[in-house]
């Protein structure tokens, strides 16, 4: 098969879907599932069969598929092109393969929802422009996918549309998101100014011979950045991620596990060959993304909504990997994406499946017992709590201890906020899941819990799978392994990057620490997970405490209960003072100034033309006699002046 229609299938699939369930939803209701499901996983097997006639372990270039030209104005030249190396097919096996299970999930969750066609045409849209972010051959084509799932988590955030809370937050999203996008665009437009390209390829290419570019990279570095903070929600943008938890299960699975906030990390890595140049914007990177771990991790910490409680563990999560990223350990921030993407989803869906068993409760408080009634969803949780929290041998045990190893080089600070965000993750996720499943029922007596259909739960065994085996992926020597089959698998995409950081900067240091030390790591990040659970089993699990409302906390636990007041002091620094000049201008400006000028140059222009009117009278006589005046007008004049 050609490369052109292989990739057109795997593009294009979830495209098609999305068209024949926004045109036909309305009539075929039972079929949107099913027809958007298949769409996906026909595009999740073209991702198959593209890995395998890749031969990614062998090949050194990428594969470059273009359509046709898109647009061309001037010198200006973007094709739809799309870039099939080992980051894009990585990111597009993640994204087709666990979007196809949350599609097939949606089956059962969505069941019996009068909207379920367009919710279906929404989720294939979003997977479409998921992969035209991480196919892109350019900077043009990423930023259509960039906007677009941009668009559509707008459009599904904001999905039951008859609920002001989703309307809100799905306004809060689409809006932050827009306002570190404009740096985005200015990042690209420096890019085109200074390399005269806007291909990955041409851009790496042109950046040993182009000195002026190399100076300016801090800046192009920079907004690239911001624009990555936006869409993985690092602070302070952080503050639209949970509010996304207003739109249905699936759909905050699909966001926060294996789309649009990876989408930053992504760029980062995409654009590794600029930031690998510029060690002081990963400086402070790394700052960023602890920060926002530790930060995240002590609000979740006071969460009582079983989805909030993942949302804040998401923006947690990307904050460890942005640590990698800024450190230059761009594979072991890709291994944390893999890993997360699968006990993300899987602990969303779980969630999902607790919600609709209990009629849509959300609350924590109104939970507990539902082990015994739901079995295959309470092992598939605790999996995936076990694997989130870094216990062994799950899978975040391997990815995350890597991210820590290297905080460690970087910066023994960096390390021991990663170990504080370790045991803070521990305790607010057994916390959820003591909560939910053990001890007595504080389920209502008119609500009857229920284990899922076979389309909810299949996903979960399969994810669970994911999350406990794919840390196997690079496993250090210290531990037995040796496995590195994710540095030899993307070594390619950071080759060039790494070349010109030795021509620029001499050889980059390469950190070796010894087995004892590795193991002594390992040890402090196993320590803070047996303190966090222990100490909320002590405290709280085994009295079955329940936690207080986040309204009647005092002192400075008011402060993460109510997430630092974040969003308030944006209301009153910044929109309100926006709201009040821009109500300033349309009242005062704009109607009694601007509207005034511009109504009395109408009631001017209005009289003039009135006056004027009153010579066009028609009749053939008068125009004869105004002919005579004129002339006779005219030749005054020159008899005047003696001409």
């Amino acid at each position: 098969m050609s490369w052109e229609i292989l990739i057109s299938v795997l593009a294009f699939s979830p495209l098609l879907g999305s068209v024949l369930n926004a045109l036909f939803g309305r009539y075929w209701k039972g079929l949107s599932g099913p027809i958007g499901t298949s769409l996906s996983f026909v595009s999740f097997a073209a991702s198959v069969f593209a890995y395998l006639q890749f031969h990614p372990l062998e090949r050194q270039d990428a594969q470059i598929v273009t359509l046709f030209n898109w647009v061309q104005v001037g010198n200006f030249k973007v094709d739809l092109a799309y870039q099939v190396d080992q980051l894009s097919l990585f990111m597009a096996l993640i994204i087709t393969g666990i979007g196809s299970l949350i599609h097939l999930y949606s089956i059962g969750y969505m069941k019996g929802n009068p909207g379920i066609g367009r919710f279906f045409s929404y989720l294939n849209l979003f997977v479409f422009f998921m992969l035209h972010l991480v196919l892109a051959e350019n900077l043009v084509v990423l930023f259509f996918g960039w906007e677009g799932v941009g668009l559509c988590s707008y459009l599904l955030i904001g999905f039951d549309t008859h609920r002001e809370n989703a309307a809100q937050a799905s306004i809060k999203a689409f809006v932050t998101n827009r306002i570190a996008d404009l740096a985005m665009i200015g990042g690209i437009a420096l890019t085109y100014w200074l390399a005269g390209s806007v291909s990955f390829i041409t851009i790496s290419e042109s950046l040993p011979q182009a000195k002026f570019f190399l100076n300016a990279l801090p800046f192009v570095a920079i907004c690239f950045f911001i624009g990555a903070m936006g869409k993985s929600a690092q602070f302070p943008f952080h503050v639209w991620l949970p509010d996304a938890m207003a739109g249905p299960t699936p759909v905050s699975a699909l966001i926060h596990a294996a789309t649009m906030v990876t989408a930053g990390l992504f760029l980062i890595a995409r654009l590794n060959f600029i930031f690998i140049l510029v060690p002081k914007v990963g400086f402070w990177i790394v700052c960023i993304g602890t920060f926002t771990a530790f930060f995240a991790a002590t609000i979740g910490v006071y969460q009582n909504d079983i989805k909030k409680v993942l949302a804040y563990s998401t923006v947690s999560q990307l904050g460890y990997m942005f640590v990698a990223m800024g450190t230059g350990a761009y594979v072991a921030g890709l291994f944390h994406l893999l890993t997360h993407a699968f006990f993300k989803a899987l602990l969303f869906l779980g969630s999902g499946s607790v919600i609709h068993g209990l009629s849509d409760e959300q609350d924590l408080r109104r939970m507990g017992g539902l082990k015994s009634q739901m079995k295959i969803t309470w092992w598939t949780f605790l999996l995936g709590t076990l694997a989130i929290v870094g216990a062994p041998p799950f899978s975040g045990f391997f990815s995350k201890d890597l991210i820590l190893e290297k905080a460690f080089y970087f910066h023994p600070v960096f390390f021991g906020m990663g170990i504080a965000t370790a045991f803070l993750t521990t305790f607010y996720m057994f916390r959820l899941t003591f909560l939910a499943f053990t001890g007595k029922s504080r389920v209502s007596n008119h609500v009857h819990p229920h284990e899922s259909s076979w389309t909810m739960t299949v996903p979960l065994v399969i994810l669970a799978l994911g999350a406990a085996f794919s840390g196997y992926l690079l496993v250090p020597e210290s531990l037995g392994g040796g496995i590195d089959f994710l540095e030899k698998y993307f070594s390619p995409v950071f080759a060039k990057g790494l070349l010109y950081y030795s021509q620029q900067k001499g050889p980059l240091e390469a950190h070796h620490l010894t087995h004892e030390l590795e193991l002594l790591l390992a040890g402090l990040s196993l320590g803070a997970i047996l303190l966090g659970v222990g100490i909320y089993w002590f405290f709280f699990g085994k009295k079955e405490k329940l936690p207080s409302d986040e309204s009647s906390y005092s002192g400075w636990r008011l402060l993460p209960a109510n997430k630092y007041f974040i969003d308030e002091i944006f209301k009153n620094v910044l929109i309100g003072p926006i709201s009040a000049l821009s109500e300033f201008l349309s009242e005062v400006i704009e109607k009694h100034l601007i509207d005034r000028v511009l109504t009395g140059t109408g009631k001017l222009s209005g009289g003039v033309a009135s006056l004027l009117r009153r010579i066009q009278t028609g009749t053939v006589v008068d125009y004869a006699f105004l002919i005579v005046l004129g002339t006779v007008l005219i030749l005054s004049v020159f008899l005047w002046r003696g001409i």
